[in-house]
């Protein structure tokens, strides 16, 4: 992955997974509960995203385990994912700081 901006979801998945090891389902329900309910992941655009994240060295397998006789893949953070996203988030704390300043919010006022 490029220094480009994360998308929220991708930015939403990394959250998920650096809170420990997780399964898909794991991850789609952290992602939604993180979000207020406003991003719901379909499975196919979950596992597009953690391909991608695992190409990108963000991700990866961190084991698989069969449950109820179908396989369920973990997946972990690495040590660039968790880099990639600490930068993120002050990236957006930072734009954030700044949108609340210019409109006046800082200290409570409206």
């Amino acid at each position: 992955m490029t220094d480009r901006p994360l998308q929220e979801a991708t930015f939403l998945i990394l959250t998920s997974l650096a809170a420990g090891p997780q399964h898909g389902y794991g991850i789609m329900t952290d992602v939604a509960e993180i979000s207020g309910g406003s991003v719901r992941l379909r499975a196919g655009t979950l596992y597009a995203a953690l391909d991608r994240l695992r190409e990108a060295g963000l991700a990866e397998v961190d084991r698989e385990e069969v449950v109820d006789g179908r396989l369920r893949r973990y997946y972990r953070l690495t040590t660039a994912g968790g880099q990639k996203l600490a930068a993120e988030a002050a990236r957006v704390g930072h734009n954030s700081a700044v949108a609340v300043n210019r409109l006046g919010l800082a200290g409570g006022a409206a």
